[in-house]
């Protein structure tokens, strides 16, 4: 705060000085100053606000001296004694206390209409010292581009080389600054504002917003938002990545697709190819075990021609299989739909396998009725549990069970396959979902069979419209569960009248 003397205001009542020497003013001029000083610190909502309250004390101090006077004269007229003293006194009392009131009014509304108007014209006042407690940069400008103050934020951020900008330089010449060594890059204007985007040779990245005052003149608000930036270019980065990431994986689909489905055209033609000749070579066989045209003379050949026979049927029934996952996998064969009885379609099935299982030391049982329809191919369906019901019986121990049953839901039926056989591991399923698979190396020497019956069985429930689930522990056995779907009423009804 400055002293007296140096503000040029000395004990001598309207004494002013700028030079520090002595200049004596007129009492009726320095009334005049101080009223225009008044009047300036005053705004017109603080003049209204004060007015008003003057008015109401005054109004309420002439209602008390007619009321006082009024029951004065009511008492003396009923032969009371009035002092005139006392009288006047409280009046009095209550006439100061009701400008009381009206000064706290005005004073209040000075300091919430006149007060901030006459801090901000204050000279002794510093705006700087205002800005610099602000921390981003700031920059106030007239409507002809002439700086009038900033804060040290602002002159770090956009004028770190040459001279330091000062109040009166022109807004072009701090334009030429910012841009030195960067560009800049509009990202909104309108009336009420515009927004820029200063990139810098450090890499570091400044958002200038500017916005016009009430008064004339506009405001410069500088940023940095060198973190959100990078942060926007590391997420566009790993964007860009997930997208080339996703057409890699779009394209290695494709290839895949396109390798799949060459498999299993190869294997397709293969079949074909192979099966031709095969059939010939069983043929000829047959016909020379049989001797048609004379004896072989030895007969360790009726031996051979057995062998030759039992290999050509088995290699037969092989690439039989093959080619049905082939054009199961090509979409080449197609389901047919059929209303069926699921409690039949078990039936048909623990039929068929009853012999085997006895034979193999087993127990084949069936469960409850679940009394359930659905639409499918019966051919293939019947084909799916057999592979099942075979592989069961084909991997449970001589005194064990196979059990067969279904169990049906609202909106679907599931077909359960269910041994106590040797099991599997989680490794050994995980193979087993691959066709040409074995659960275990084992069964390639023990069991017979190209490793195809849970691929086919699979296929088959998902062109159903179903889906194949496996569980199993070692030693304790393997469930094979598929889940197949009810057709509507409306479809089964129509499928009946149909049939």
């Amino acid at each position: 705060m400055r002293s007296a003397g140096t503000s040029g205001v000395t004990a001598d009542s309207g004494v002013v000085s700028e030079s520090g020497t002595n200049t004596r003013v007129e009492p009726s001029a320095a009334c005049a100053r101080l009223a225009a000083r008044i009047r300036g610190q005053l705004s017109p909502m603080m003049l209204a606000i004060a007015l008003t309250a003057l008015a109401a004390a005054a109004l309420f101090v002439l209602y008390d001296i007619w009321r006082s006077v009024t029951e004065a004269k009511a008492l003396a007229g009923f032969g009371g004694a009035v002092d005139t003293v006392l009288l006047w006194e409280g009046i009095g009392e209550r006439a100061l206390i009701a400008l009381t009131f009206a000064a706290a009014a005005t004073t209040f509304a000075w300091r919430r209409h006149g007060g901030a108007g006459w801090f901000l014209r204050n000279k002794d006042v510093d705006v700087v010292d205002l800005l610099e407690t602000i921390p981003f940069g700031v920059a106030l400008w007239t409507g002809n581009g002439t700086l009038l103050a900033c804060n040290a934020h602002y002159v770090a951020r956009l004028h770190r080389e040459g001279p330091k900008i000062l109040p009166g330089r022109s807004y072009a010449e701090a334009v030429r600054r910012l841009t030195r060594g960067g560009y800049v890059r509009l990202m909104h204007e309108d009336d009420a504002r515009r927004v820029l985007e200063l990139n810098r040779e450090d890499g570091s990245w400044l958002m200038i917003d500017e916005r016009p005052l009430a008064g004339g003149g506009f405001v410069t608000l500088v940023s940095d938002i060198t973190e959100r930036r990078r942060t926007d270019l590391l997420l566009s980065a790993v964007q860009a990545e997930q997208r080339l990431l996703a057409r890699r994986y779009h394209e290695e689909k494709l290839k895949a697709e396109a390798a799949s489905r060459a498999k299993t055209s190869f294997l397709a033609h293969l079949s074909h190819d192979i099966r031709t000749p095969l059939n010939h070579i069983i043929g000829f066989a047959d016909m020379i075990r049989h001797q048609t045209y004379g004896p072989l003379g030895d007969p360790r050949y009726l031996g051979y021609i057995d062998n030759i026979k039992a290999s050509g049927d088995r290699l037969l029934a092989s690439f039989a299989t093959i080619l049905e996952l082939a054009e199961l996998e090509g979409g080449e064969r197609a389901m047919r739909q059929d209303l069926l009885d699921i409690d039949a379609l078990l039936a048909t099935v623990h039929r068929r396998f009853a012999a085997q299982a006895q034979r193999a030391g087993l127990i084949l049982s069936a469960g409850a009725p679940c009394h359930a329809r659905l639409l499918g191919d019966r051919f293939g369906l019947e084909r799916m549990l057999g592979n099942l019901v075979e592989n069961a019986i084909r991997f449970t121990p001589s005194g064990g069970r196979v059990t067969l049953a279904a169990y049906a839901a609202e909106d679907g039926v599931v077909i359960e396959v269910a041994d106590t056989g040797i099991g599997m591991t989680e490794q050994q399923l995980e193979r087993l979902s691959q066709p040409f698979a074995f659960g275990d190396a084992a069964f390639t020497r023990e069991h017979e069979g190209v490793g195809l019956g849970i691929a086919i069985s699979r296929a088959i429930a998902e062109l159903s419209g179903g889906h194949l689930a496996i569980d199993s522990s070692p030693a304790l056995g393997t469930t094979v569960a598929v889940s197949l779907p009810l057709p509507s009423a409306g479809t089964a009804g129509l499928h009946a009248a149909v049939a």
